[in-house]
């Protein structure tokens, strides 16, 4: 645990909100749409609903950068075969823009391969990343390389990222690349083959990314530590993909960022759990929205694809201490919230399909 988090500092050397001030430092810019925007960064925080968000911003004393926002609409996650979706459903959909069963990667309802739209940008010249903190090949970042019947295939999940022409990764799951069970292939090493800087949790030491070569970090053999448990690499990590991404191409890039756990801590039905992971999304959202305002050509969208645990903030509850409770384990069928700032965002006001994300990003890139 002392490496990851050594290693992990070291690598960072409509609907309008409700009038109310917004926190100082607030972004400032147009939201009119326009054709083209150079950079989009999609933030999905897993199991997001709006008692997550809630519960994140009144834990920490009433604040939250999602006040930043000017823009936010609502989404409708459910899957082809379900009122319920799961995360490789609801994921697939914002990435391809068609709704699928649940547990496809990157297929539809005939099992058939659809075209992300991080496909679409690298087939444009367009840098690519994902950073997470679950496996790299879980079902959320799958979605948006991968093109696999079942979510558990991880271990054929993560050749695709040998297929790809993603630039930067960032998550656990080391052991799909290099410990396989399924064959004899040392993903890791083929990674290097590739031209890739590759190292992980196990390295101590400052490690500098090279701008000219891709990037690819496990920050665990399995999943990723909570951030109780010490975990410190989401904002960090999305701050160096951002820097190395603008270095990899002069036509801009796509990157998306999942806070994972968040959905884990509704599945445990675990209300601090869930707390201390929407307050480090939130922690993350914010230096996004820092460089998005300095930079304006950045199109920052977050959202979630669909809500975890039936989660509720009950009475005995105050600022600072929340008191959750729950209907459920599993997801539910709550509309969850969409919210984006920078050229285009306004683009994304109103109640729309999961899929509808997937048709606006491509409208705001000039695809």
């Amino acid at each position: 645990m002392k490496k990851l988090m050594l290693c992990s500092l070291a690598i960072l050397l409509s609907l309008p909100i409700f009038s109310q001030k917004a926190p100082k430092g607030t972004p400032t810019g147009s939201i009119t749409p326009v054709a083209k925007v150079k950079n989009v960064i999609l933030l999905i925080g897993d199991g997001m609903g709006l008692t997550q968000l809630s519960a994140g911003m009144y834990f920490n004393n009433n604040q939250s950068q999602f006040e930043r926002f000017p823009i936010a609409g609502l989404q409708k996650p459910y899957a082809a075969n379900d009122l319920i979706t799961d995360s490789a459903a609801g994921a697939t959909a914002i990435a391809t823009g068609v709704k699928t069963y649940n547990g496809a990667i990157g297929v539809d309802v005939d099992s058939t391969q659809l075209k992300t739209i991080m496909e679409e940008a690298e087939r444009r010249g367009l840098a690519t990343g994902l950073v997470v903190t679950s496996t790299i090949t879980d079902a959320t970042p799958a979605a948006f390389v991968a093109h696999v019947r079942n979510r558990r295939k991880e271990e054929e999940i993560a050749t695709w990222f040998l297929k790809s022409e993603i630039d930067f990764f960032v998550g656990g799951g080391k052991k799909y690349f290099d410990q396989r069970t399924t064959d004899t292939r040392n993903l890791y090493q083929e990674l290097k083959d590739k031209g890739f800087q590759v190292s992980d949790y196990t390295q101590s030491g400052t490690i500098t990314p090279d701008p000219q070569k891709k990037f690819a970090y496990f920050s665990a053999e399995l999943d990723p530590p909570k951030v109780s448990e010490g975990r410190s690499y989401l904002a960090p990590m999305s701050i160096l993909a951002i820097q190395q991404l603008k270095q990899q191409s002069e036509k801009g890039f796509f990157l998306m960022v999942e806070g994972s756990q968040i959905d884990w801590g509704g599945h445990a039905n675990n209300s601090d759990y869930i707390v201390s992971e929407m307050v480090d999304f939130d922690k993350t959202v914010g230096k996004v929205l820092d460089f998005a305002a300095a930079d304006g050509e950045t199109l920052v969208i977050v959202t979630a694809d669909h809500e975890t645990g039936g989660y509720a903030i009950n009475p005995g509850s105050e600022f600072g201490s929340i008191k959750g409770v729950f209907t459920t384990t599993n997801h539910t069928a709550q509309l969850v919230p969409v919210f984006a700032f920078g050229p285009g965002a306004d683009l994304f006001a109103g109640v729309y399909e999961n899929t509808a994300i997937f048709a606006k990003m491509k409208q705001v890139l000039g695809f």
